[in-house]
């Protein structure tokens, strides 16, 4: 057997499985950060209890975790939906959509090692102080569910969308999207 299909195959519940699938599909292969990343997306859910309509990601990884919340929640980097804060933590800022301006309330969620302690293969696999196959840390992030996360509710302005406007570069004469009134494209600035 695939040891992808094995991995998707401890998935028990239809709902679950077929997220995961999605996720897959475009991360590639069943991984547990991708799994985290659905979790994350699902508690958010219920906490906010928002509709799949739109939401707002601060992912604070680029590893794994981002791609459940692209494909669950339509949040992209093209849509401004999600954006990327890499602090190397498997943690999540998430919002429901709203009018610029709006106060709204967010929740931050981490995979929190004083509670993957409860599950030695999952925390060795977070910790990496072992090799752990991702079909163990799912296997226990399947028995831990929410358990092995902790959340603070955040607040958020939601923000403007500013207006853009497309300069040519003094320097490559290639048009750019300006952002303070530079006169130069990224590329040539530096």
């Amino acid at each position: 057997m695939h040891k992808a299909q094995e991995i998707l195959d401890l998935v028990e519940d239809p709902n679950l499985l077929s997220q995961f699938k999605r996720v897959v599909e475009f991360h590639g292969f069943p991984t547990a950060g991708a799994f985290i990343g659905i979790q994350m997306y699902n508690l958010s859910k219920k906490l906010l209890n928002f509709s799949d309509d739109r939401i707002y990601v601060v992912s604070e990884t680029y590893n794994c975790l981002p791609d459940a919340f692209q494909i669950l929640g339509s949040a992209t980097t093209g849509n401004k939906g999600l954006r990327i804060e890499d602090a190397g933590k498997m943690a999540a800022r998430i919002n429901p959509w709203a009018p610029a301006g709006d106060n709204i309330k967010g929740v931050r969620i981490i995979l929190d090692p004083e509670k993957t302690v409860n599950y030695p293969l999952l925390h060795a696999w977070y910790m990496n102080t072992a090799k752990i196959s991702h079909k163990d840390a799912v296997t226990e992030l399947l028995k831990a569910g929410e358990d092995v996360y902790s959340y603070e509710f955040i607040g958020v302005i939601a923000p403007a969308k500013p207006k853009k406007k497309v300069e040519l570069c003094e320097t490559c004469k290639e048009p750019f999207i300006q952002q303070n009134g530079e006169k130069k494209c990224l590329a040539c600035s530096k």
